[in-house]
């Protein structure tokens, strides 16, 4: 069985259709009732309509069964995200949450209809205006985003150092799991990995103070 047959039937029981319904779809798309006798840009015809009817292909799916965000500008998005929460100031850090954000900047219901160049940056800027306002964000810095952000929770994390800088790598060594490595050699998922940690601690601290 081909892939994309292996799919339709995926997505026929996905969206619930019994076999005359099924089959009266796939008539009108392709003018035929079984994706047996369809070639392949049929196939993907019958796809195509399915995902506009709701059907997620298991690659676009956590292992949680939930749908990943989709778009051209939906990792960009997230990872702001995320950032806020890592850094207290995005309270739920479920897409949904993220959808919301998205809606009330640009009016669309989902980052997958998000291709508007224009309207990416509002909800971009907006994000990125929110985490240097509430935050501490430098984005003006001259480093990677991450180290941007890990070194804006490590400020929350240590108010009262006086050296800004004192204590910092031995913070980010023990959040590598003590494996040292020098700043300007971490790579975007080692900054994910600080800037998780480092917001576990900020969130513990927020919870305690509240």
């Amino acid at each position: 069985m081909s892939s994309s047959i292996a799919a339709i039937h995926v997505a026929k029981k996905n969206l619930g259709l019994d076999d005359d319904t099924y089959r009266a779809k796939l008539k009108l798309i392709t003018g035929k009732t079984s994706v047996k006798d369809m070639n392949e840009a049929e196939r993907q015809s019958v796809l195509l309509v399915f995902r506009r009817e709701g059907f997620e292909p298991a690659s676009n799916r956590r292992p949680d069964g939930r749908q990943k965000l989709t778009g051209p500008y939906a990792g960009k998005l997230q990872a702001l995200w995320i950032a806020g929460y890592n850094l207290g100031i995005v309270e739920n850090r479920d897409d949904a949450a993220l959808l919301a954000f998205v809606k009330r900047q640009t009016g669309l219901d989902h980052t997958r209809f998000l291709h508007d160049p224009a309207d990416a940056r509002k909800a971009i800027e907006a994000l990125k205006s929110w985490l240097a306002r509430e935050g501490g964000v430098e984005w003006s810095a001259d480093l990677v985003d991450g180290a941007k952000i890990v070194w804006a929770q490590w400020r929350k994390l240590s108010p009262d150092t006086v050296q800004a800088d004192q204590g910092f790598s031995d913070a980010v060594a023990n959040a590598l799991d003590g494996r040292f490595v020098h700043p300007i050699s971490l790579t975007a998922r080692d900054w994910q990995t600080v800037a998780n940690a480092f917001g576990k601690r900020i969130r513990a601290a927020k919870k305690k103070g509240s």
